[in-house]
């Protein structure tokens, strides 16, 4: 196989797409990473998000953000992200 295809550098990339977050030091900070992991999570980018919020997944103190998401996407039918959610969560 080409090296081109391979991902050498995987390890070191920078985040690849944009997850709105505030400021650190804004009150909403916390609320925007959980939501920013739970999505990064539905594209496979987990580890990009974690090295952008600053936050593993699973971080307690996102965990009353996690459950407010986890409650709206179980009321809209998203049964990824309810997915995810529990998950984080477990």
């Amino acid at each position: 196989m080409s090296r081109a295809f391979l991902r050498d550098d995987a390890e070191g990339e920078m985040p690849r797409r944009n997850y709105g977050l505030p400021p650190r030091d804004d009150p909403d900070y916390d609320r925007v990473a959980a939501r920013a992991l739970l999505e990064a999570a539905r594209v496979g980018e987990t580890q990009l998000a974690e090295r952008a919020t600053g936050y593993y997944w699973g971080e307690p103190s996102l965990r009353p953000h996690v459950e407010v998401v986890l409650k709206e996407a179980e009321q809209a039918g998203d049964d990824r992200l309810e997915q995810l959610a529990r998950r984080f969560l477990s």
